[in-house]
């Protein structure tokens, strides 16, 4: 029997196929970058098809590499969330840009249903909040801005990356798993289906959408045409509830925060949703045999792409390493304060208006208080987070972590120090990669619950908080500050 897993791992800025044995060992990975669009200030696309395109070239290398598709027992798939494809049902090909989660576009429309008074009724129904963040303002405006969407009639097909994906690697199977669809702002957190109140608010046919299913099962099946034979397709969740799950937070309270190119913190809740009364999201981790575990969960939009801009657009830095060696040139921050709100600000604060600002520059400062400012600004937010979902009645005991950025061992420790906890580390730092794959394993029968594939996880490295309570105190004390001056403008 195939003992092999290959998991489907699309983010913001690539994508990759990876190659995982039943012990989540990684045994092979590729990756393709995604173009990013920026028609305008505010504004984030992606081109479906060039996800399709690459997505599936490296596919095709990862199945070779196992030898052939008879080694793969089954494929995962996780996501970047709340992006939304429109396409044609009979050709699979999109008819417009994706409109990607960061993009702010519908912030006006999300404005205008605020001031009609709806966000209780959306928050007490989906745990969201009415923000461009998430996917049915975006499917709203594609249908009433792009021709080539409302005149697809009964072929049009609207859905979340991974719903795309599925559609084209089963040749027309139109199907979302049920974490990705609690991000649609569209299906109540306790119902089963599309909400029909929530798509009359954006106009929205329900024949359009996808048929929301399990996280692990018989999702679907690749066409034989793609790699030689029929693959089953038995993992499906949004990439913050993968790597939940690739973290082992399977029991209520466990927590993770996931640095990368946004940073998305969810703690466990269990079987009951919870309701949060300082803007956090109540929201679905994964959906097994139709029982359902939730999550709080605490969204940044801006982490891994700060460092980015800094390194791509504005040159401070000339490879994204280059940060930790800077912050470690100074003995601290120089005053200096950086708010990222380079796409407005997530949660608690929930504010699409926000801009970036930098706050306590003087002749003194140099490069390197900006980058330390910057990694600075990781644990700050968190700390933000971590005081809203204590407020919720959840007080993280420690934090797991894990996203690109954390192997950046001074933001690790900087992350320990300003949130006073004990954070946790995996060796294998891939684990919404690792989520899917463990999903898949038991959709797939090769392991009975989740709890049994954890042993597919690695080992975790800890640090511990060693920073004088002081500095600590005085440090959050200028962030309130940058944080309060940037909210007031």
């Amino acid at each position: 029997m195939a003992q092999n897993i290959l998991v489907i791992d699309e983010g913001t800025t690539s994508t990759r196929a990876m190659l995982f044995d039943r012990h989540g060992q990684l045994h092979g990975s590729q990756q393709e970058t995604l173009r990013q669009y920026y028609p305008s200030p505010g504004l984030v696309e992606h081109d479906a098809a060039e996800i399709w395109e690459k997505t599936l070239r490296c596919c095709q290398k990862m199945i070779e590499k196992a030898g052939g598709a008879d080694k793969i027992a089954a494929i995962g798939i996780t996501n970047q969330r709340e992006t939304v494809v429109a396409w044609d049902k009979r050709s699979g090909e999109p008819l417009a840009k994706a409109i990607v989660w960061q993009d702010r576009r519908t912030a006006a429309k999300c404005e205008a249903l605020k001031a009609d008074g709806l966000e209780p009724m959306v928050q007490s129904r989906t745990g969201l909040l009415l923000d461009p963040y998430f996917s049915g303002s975006k499917i709203g405006w594609l249908l009433e801005n792009c021709p080539e969407v409302r005149e697809a009639g009964d072929n049009l097909a609207f859905g979340t990356i991974e719903s795309y994906l599925i559609y084209r690697l089963t040749g027309g199977k139109h199907v979302t798993d049920a974490s990705n669809a609690s991000r649609t702002m569209l299906m109540a957190l306790d119902g089963h289906d599309w909400d029909d109140e929530l798509l009359a608010m954006f106009d929205i046919p329900k024949k359009s959408l996808p048929r929301i299913v399990d996280c692990a099962g018989q999702i679907g099946e690749t066409a034989a045409s793609l790699f030689g034979s029929p693959i089953a397709i038995c993992g499906s969740a949004g990439d913050q509830q993968a790597a939940t799950i690739g973290q082992a937070c399977l029991s209520v309270g466990q927590t993770k925060a996931t640095f990368g190119t946004g940073a998305f913190i969810l703690t466990n809740s269990g079987e009951t949703a919870p309701r949060s009364a300082n803007r956090l999201l109540s929201t679905i981790l994964y959906q097994h045999a139709g029982k359902r575990v939730y999550a709080l969960e605490g969204s940044v939009f801006v982490a891994g792409s700060l460092m980015q801009w800094l390194r791509d657009d504005i040159g401070l830095l000339k490879f994204a390493g280059e940060s930790e060696e800077l912050a470690r040139s100074v003995s601290d921050n120089g005053g200096v304060y950086l708010v990222p709100a380079l796409s407005g600000l997530g949660a608690p604060h929930w504010r699409a208006d926000a801009t970036a600002s930098i706050f306590g520059l003087s002749f003194s400062s140099r490069k390197a208080h900006i980058a330390r400012a910057a990694l600075e600004s990781m644990a700050y937010q968190c700390h933000d987070l971590k005081t809203a979902f204590s407020a919720d009645g959840v007080d993280w005991q420690n934090l797991r972590i894990d996203g690109g950025m954390v192997a950046n061992d001074w933001m690790v420790q900087d992350l320990a120090n300003i949130l006073d906890i004990t954070v946790e580390r995996p060796e294998f730092f891939e684990t919404t990669a690792l989520g899917a794959a463990m999903l898949a394993a038991v959709g797939s029968g090769i392991y009975p619950t989740l709890e049994a594939a954890s042993v597919m996880i690695s080992k975790l490295d800890i640090y511990q908080p060693d920073i004088d309570p002081g500095i600590r105190t005085a440090r959050l004390a200028g962030w309130k500050a940058a944080i309060g001056s940037a909210l007031s403008r």
